[in-house]
């Protein structure tokens, strides 16, 4: 397992990983971006008022579409402060600073009392937390009495020797990855009951396969010239590493839905 833990992630979102990352996925930072968002909302139920909580919520672009679509009040947790404060100056530009806030703080401790929210959020992040046990617990904290918790997330999908599992975690810097079976163990264990679970790793190599393209066609000119070429060709190897695990179903992504008992 990689010696990574939350300072690492902060300190790469904060310099040029995040920025790549945009580059490649969009504001939303994830896979799918709005499309998967109005997905994953349809399913948890997000309407007129409800009480959203995104946790690791990056420059907050889910939170946004969750509010100017769905009335949704949302409030974004995240620990990297670069990331934060360019939420809030994207969420004032759009308009929409009256229903969504941004908080910064760690997802293994969150800044909220119990029983706050309708919806206890993630898209493609949690795979990022070092305790998953502590975040679900705190989860559920949060999450309103009969609340809902609903995220996606890559995980790992099938068998894979040591040096190669250290190796996508590494690059990602994810100190590990949860299974399927996995999350839906820590729902349960942390009283939810599971609602929707859904293996989407069919889907996620053509997007990883996308990403490659797009890293070596349309922005592998400017990558460079911003941050050198050492770096895009780290980048180039990480995602070849992980197209082709997630060819072999070795990695994947999941959608999850559980409700607070």
């Amino acid at each position: 397992m990689p010696d990574i833990n939350i300072g690492d992630v902060v300190a790469a979102y904060e310099g040029p990983v995040g920025r790549i990352w945009e580059m490649l996925m969009g504001e939303e930072i994830h896979v799918g971006g709005r499309e998967e968002t109005g997905i994953l909302a349809e399913v948890a139920g997000v309407n007129a008022g409800t009480r959203v909580l995104d946790v690791l919520s990056g420059l907050g672009g889910p939170a946004r579409h969750l509010a100017r679509t769905y009335g949704a009040r949302v409030t974004g947790l995240d620990a990297t402060g670069r990331m934060v404060d360019e939420a809030v100056r994207r969420t004032a530009d759009a308009g929409l600073s009256n229903r969504v806030a941004f908080r910064l703080g760690n997802a293994l401790d969150m800044p909220f009392r119990s029983g706050t929210f309708d919806i206890v959020w993630g898209q493609d992040a949690w795979c990022y937390v070092t305790d998953k046990d502590r975040l679900i617990r705190e989860c559920r904290r949060v999450a309103a009495p009969g609340g809902r918790i609903a995220f996606t997330d890559w995980i790992e999908a099938g068998p894979m020797g040591d040096v190669e599992r250290e190796s996508l975690n590494a690059f990602m810097l994810f100190s590990s990855m949860e299974t399927l079976n996995g999350y839906q163990r820590l729902l349960r264990r942390h009283g939810f009951v599971v609602e929707r679970c859904e293996d989407l790793s069919r889907e996620f190599s053509s997007h990883l396969h996308r990403y490659q393209d797009a890293l070596a066609n349309d922005l592998k000119e400017r990558i460079v010239e911003l941050f050198g070429i050492d770096l895009f060709l780290d980048v180039e190897r990480g995602l070849d590493l992980w197209a082709r695990a997630a060819d072999e179903g070795k990695v994947g992504r999941c959608r999850v839905v559980g409700r607070k008992e």
